[in-house]
């Protein structure tokens, strides 16, 4: 599994201050317009967590109100006061040059923005339409205000808070929303996470899947790990950073093109497997297939593979059967005998998480 001590230290720490550049929200999103452009046609889209003034989820959506055709759009933040890092706060001059600004309700009340029609009579509607106000609360997305927000929208889109994203996935879920939200593909291990996936009602997204380098805006204040400038902008990294989403785009249906068992003996590029073939688990009734792009085209039975095969998963291609750190999806696979099923073992060794899928 991808392993990131900015992620890790973010969610011990509570500090959720990651802010999604402009250019990997345009990237994604043009995937489901490209597979189709009605995609948002007459939706309500809610940005909740989402720092208004400074996030680029409502720049990029309200700068394609039009384009997109959409209904409404709605944006709530958290206020200063509740989050874990309050110091070097300075409200936006947006707020400060409004006749509503408030020097108490600035601290500890969130605000919402929405955007509906032409404010200004310009003749079109964009980010300079948003309007804004202070929130009752402190903005949190379980309050009951930001819920109410929630049942009225139709797609949730943002990055939620690192340290409570199973309770935001939980909170969206519930509603049965359309989403498209930020977070660490090591996610797919939870048990509130997994059954989505294995049954195809959440999936990665199109462009950030969980492996390479995305780099997040971060506050001046913060200092841990791996940091650089972008467009101006310091920025940190964030290693297996993913969109995870229910919203169709192409790229999930494009099947994988692969050798069959004997070819990738022959001729596979992984020394781990090209003259030696494949082992089968101690513990499970499956083979282990260490790269996605290894696994071979003519095997009927059980498979497993690394997390990353999720950014290939076809699902008219494969079966998702279980997950090793979900003992209960795994039983069915499981040799009786073998002391532990914790994780595939061969050999007697510990092997890192797999998914098992199945040839459909």
């Amino acid at each position: 599994m991808a392993k990131n001590s900015n992620l890790s230290q973010a969610k011990s720490a509570k500090n959720d201050e990651f802010y999604t550049q402009y250019a990997d929200i345009q990237n994604e999103i043009n995937a489901y317009i490209d597979y189709n452009p009605d995609v948002f046609r007459g939706k309500t889209i809610l940005l909740p967590c989402d720092d208004p003034e400074w996030s680029n989820f409502t720049k990029f959506f309200a700068q394609n109100f039009e384009r997109f055709g959409l209904k409404k759009l709605i944006s709530t933040s958290y206020a200063v006061e509740s989050k874990a890092v309050k110091s070097g706060y300075m409200p936006s001059l947006f707020e400060t040059q409004s006749p509503d600004f408030d020097e108490i309700k600035t601290r500890i009340k969130g605000k919402i923005f929405t955007l509906d029609s032409d404010t200004n009579g310009n003749g079109r509607i964009d980010v300079e339409d948003l309007q804004w106000k202070y929130l009752d609360r402190d903005g949190d997305f379980r309050s009951k205000e930001v819920t109410a927000l929630l049942i009225e929208a139709d797609i949730i889109i943002t990055n939620p808070p690192f340290s409570l994203f199973r309770e935001f996935l939980q909170w969206i879920i519930g509603e049965e929303k359309k989403f498209l939200i930020i977070g660490n593909v090591n996610s797919v291990t939870y048990k509130e996470v997994f059954p989505l996936i294995k049954n195809n009602r959440m999936w990665i997204g199109s462009t950030m899947t969980g492996t390479g380098q995305h780099w997040f805006r971060i506050p001046e204040w913060y200092n841990n790990g791996l940091i650089k400038v972008v467009d101006g902008q310091r920025c940190a990294t964030i290693g297996g950073a993913c969109w995870f989403t229910n919203i169709e785009h192409g790229r999930r249906h494009q099947p994988l093109q692969l050798m069959t068992m004997a070819e990738n003996i022959k001729f596979s590029k992984h020394k781990e497997i090209r003259g030696i073939g494949y082992k089968h688990y101690d513990n499970y009734d499956a083979i282990e297939v260490p790269f996605t792009d290894a696994i071979p085209s003519d095997y009927d039975g059980a498979m497993g593979v690394p997390i990353s095969f999720l950014d290939k998963y076809c699902p008219e291609q494969f079966e998702i059967l279980g997950i090793s750190q979900n003992e209960q999806s795994m039983m069915a696979l499981y040799k009786s005998g073998f002391p532990k099923y914790d994780r595939p073992y061969i050999d007697g060794q510990r092997m890192y998480s797999r998914i098992l899928i199945r040839k459909k």
